[in-house]
């Protein structure tokens, strides 16, 4: 049986630490020659992250889109506080992440006493990657349509990046179903379309297909923080372990798909038809962006200006509140955790009956 050999970079050597068959598990980070070095993975991962572990188990819906049966994976956690709020919380996670990144803001909010729901939409985590045309109204369908499932009449909806957007669409779309709106570091704040040139989805099929390489894809959610720990390599292994998978393709031309949504349904112009108490937690070290990457040098530096975003997007919602965290990237649940669980607590609990 032909092998493949992980690696362990130590500066700008190589050392080999670990020789692996099928049932090895990835390398992991260890001390090599009394130097700490980041992991690699030679291990694929099917893309709906089949066997990878999780904090709580994963149920299943089927739906039907555009006529093709797809399985929506979510998590269902029970309240664990002392006393019972009799709200559910709905976590929605961003384009290149999964309901697993909201983990210890779930746990945080179940012991809260919230019933909390996180689901992996369509096209990503350890749902169905069909190829679609996806829309963020599908989404929100989708979505409603677990809730249902659930006889969950109503929600306090958190999302991070493009889940953001897709919580802007899902209170628009259905306000009796919406009660309160968190907006983590939203993507969509902009328009993308005025600085970033239009792509075909058969060019962003073929980028996303060469997005494969470790160091890139680590250096990438690097961009994403300001300092870069270990807990965050989740992210780095679940996407760089897929591009292993004979299934990638369809995982990166379902990628392409949802890339060509972000892009062409900005929430910006939405913000003023808000009618709900919105708080904003944003990251003031932020600079992400969609598409930001074909975009010019001078576009570049114009686009995902989050202090700025932030407080027009502040302005533009009526009655909104705006937190500012100074030395906080893009994932503000994770870089400023106590802090945005807690801003989080209080605004939910403001509108409790």
């Amino acid at each position: 049986m032909t092998t493949r050999r992980a690696f362990l970079t130590v500066g700008a050597g190589t050392v080999a630490v670990l020789g692996t068959g099928a049932s090895a598990a990835p390398a992991s980070a260890a001390s090599v020659f009394g130097s700490t070095v980041e992991p690699t993975y030679d291990q694929p991962l099917g893309i709906a992250m089949e066997g990878f572990p999780t904090a709580y188990p994963v149920r299943f819906l089927q739906l039907v889109n555009q006529g093709e049966t797809v399985n929506m994976a979510y998590l269902d956690i029970a309240p664990t506080g002392p006393s019972v709020s009799g709200r559910t919380v709905l976590l929605l996670h961003g384009k290149n992440f999964d309901g697993g990144s909201w983990t210890t803001t779930a746990r945080a909010l179940a012991t809260a006493g919230h019933r909390v729901v996180v689901p992996d939409q369509i096209g990503f985590g350890r749902s169905s990657k069909p190829a679609l045309d996806y829309g963020f109204e599908l989404l929100a369908q989708n979505t409603v349509a677990l809730l249902d499932h659930l006889a969950i009449a109503d929600v306090d909806v958190v999302g991070h990046s493009m889940g953001g957007m897709l919580g802007v669409r899902f209170a628009l779309e259905h306000p009796t179903r919406t009660r309160r709106l968190v907006l983590a570091n939203p993507v969509g704040l902009e328009d993308y379309r005025e600085l970033v040139p239009a792509h075909t989805t058969e060019r962003l099929f073929a980028d996303e297909l060469a997005n494969n390489n470790l160091v890139g894809i680590r250096a990438f959610y690097k961009s994403y923080v300001v300092n870069w720990r270990r807990a965050y390599e989740r992210n780095v292994e679940l996407r760089y372990r897929i591009t292993l998978s004979g299934e990638y393709p369809r995982w990166a031309l379902a990628s392409a798909r949802s890339y060509q949504m972000a892009y062409h349904q900005p929430v910006v112009q939405d913000l003023p038809l808000l009618r709900l108490p919105v708080l904003l937690v944003i990251g003031q070290e932020d600079r992400a962006a969609v598409g930001k990457s074909y975009a010019t040098p001078e576009n570049r530096a114009k686009l995902g200006n989050f202090p700025v975003l932030g407080r027009l997007a502040a302005a533009a919602i009526p009655g909104s509140r705006l937190v500012e965290l100074p030395g906080v990237g893009h994932l503000p649940h994770l870089e400023a955790k106590k802090r945005f669980e807690r801003e989080v607590r209080s605004f939910l609990a403001a509108g409790q009956a």
